[in-house]
């Protein structure tokens, strides 16, 4: 019963902190610190105290991996700090191994809205030229990629909510 609960609490706070990051992040394009560190004192606070689905080291080891694999992410240009952040708070309540798959469900749900913002912004066949050539020319493109004048960038919390809550489901 105790281990149901606890699932549920992870659930119900994962769901909510990544949900408002992500309708933040859309209104403002920005990830509050004051959320992140929020969920991460929850994620934290739920280890310590046996009331969650994780011991501490495990916590601190999900954050970790958070970090880890959104960093590079971020050192390319391709998220903001809020992002990396946000990742690496939700990972204190799902762990090391659940971040691999978060990782994978966001970088997928990332990708098609990628797609879909691209679409909306008539920029498809130029957003996959791009892409073709960043990959291509193994990143040597990126600055162009970056500029503020290539109108690519859209929020990212939305993809991150989408991949932390479907592992926080246990799908």
């Amino acid at each position: 019963m105790l281990q149901t609960a606890s699932n549920h609490l992870v659930v119900i706070i994962a769901v909510a902190g990544c949900g408002a990051a992500a309708i933040i992040d859309l209104r403002t394009r920005r990830v509050p610190n004051a959320l992140t560190f929020s969920l991460a004192v929850a994620g934290l606070a739920l280890a310590a105290t046996g009331m969650g689905r994780l011991g501490l080291v495990a916590a601190l080891g999900g954050a970790l991996v958070g970090l880890l694999l959104m960093l590079p992410g971020h050192l390319f240009g391709a998220t903001g700090g809020g992002d990396v952040k946000l990742f690496a708070a939700a990972g204190t309540l799902l762990g090391p191994s659940d971040m691999v798959l978060a990782f994978i469900a966001t970088a997928i749900a990332g990708g098609v809205l990628a797609l879909v913002v691209a679409a909306r912004r008539g920029r498809l066949e130029h957003t996959c030229g791009a892409t073709a050539r960043l990959i291509a020319s193994r990143g040597a493109n990126t600055s162009q990629i970056e500029s503020t004048q290539s109108n690519n960038r859209f929020a990212y919390a939305p993809a991150i909510a989408f991949g932390v809550s479907l592992v926080a489901f246990g799908w």
